[in-house]
């Protein structure tokens, strides 16, 4: 049974690097799961406790309106985990992925910049960056990378409060970054989708999308999601074993 289970793997793998490394528009969307295998924590579960506050109920604009200076407190905290990580061989896979297609675009859900750090160059980030902080009075956004700083930070330009330009709960996306991103799915002929339970929307529709609209949808995961029965193929594996693999 192992061998044959191994057996399969392995079709599935020269199944899609065929298939990705002949089309001339390849999109790939990738989750926590990619980071995960870089020891950033998903801030769900056991991950999901600071000081005894739930990370999902400090990354809201209620309570940012409500206390800044903790959750700044909290992001200055996240951003000294995550300062620590770096790319993984997925990571990797996919700068060199870019490479070989002649049109490709990564949609990311990701706030870490570790696609970025590896060097990753059409990158959509459809929550944000970690690394960018936002003006709340005159809507200017830049890089900060300062892993310590004053809390909450002022703007240099009209001294409004800074707060973490990454989309919070309760929070519309970007419609400019949406919109590309939708673009590209309409565009694409393979979807890759990696370390993403397709649970999260807009990007659980993203598969569906392009599917619709003719592409070829492969899932890389640890496990199936409840999408997988509607794409074309899963592959369950380690995104960092996985897609070395099937870019070559």
């Amino acid at each position: 049974m192992a061998l044959n289970n191994s057996r399969t793997l392995r079709d599935k793998i020269l199944k899609a690097r065929e298939l990705i490394l002949s089309s001339e528009y390849v999109v790939v969307l990738t989750g926590a799961g990619i980071s995960a295998e870089s020891g950033v924590p998903t801030f769900r579960g056991s991950d999901g406790i600071w000081r005894n506050y739930n990370a999902m109920e400090l990354a809201t604009p209620e309570a940012f309106n409500t206390n800044p200076k903790l959750v700044w407190e909290f992001y200055l905290w996240r951003r000294r985990l995550i300062a620590s990580c770096n790319p993984n061989p997925a990571h990797y896979a996919l700068v060199k992925l870019e490479q070989k297609v002649p049109f490709f675009t990564l949609i990311t859900q990701n706030v870490d910049g570790l696609h970025h750090k590896a060097g990753s160059k059409n990158v959509l980030e459809i929550h944000g960056n970690l690394w960018r902080v936002r003006c709340t009075r005159c809507g200017r956004n830049e890089y900060d990378t300062k892993t310590e700083m004053d809390v909450p930070p002022r703007c240099d330009s009209c001294g409004g409060i800074l707060r973490p330009d990454v989309v919070w709960f309760g929070e519309t996306l970007s419609t400019d970054v949406l919109s590309e991103a939708i673009n590209s799915l309409k565009k694409a002929d393979i979807l890759l989708i990696v370390g993403t339970s397709g649970v999260v929307e807009p990007a659980a529709s993203f598969g569906m999308i392009a599917r619709q609209d003719g592409a070829f949808v492969i899932e890389v995961n640890l496990e199936k999601t409840p999408r997988s029965g509607f794409y074309n193929l899963t592959i369950t594996g380690k995104a960092g074993e996985v897609l070395p693999q099937i870019v070559g």
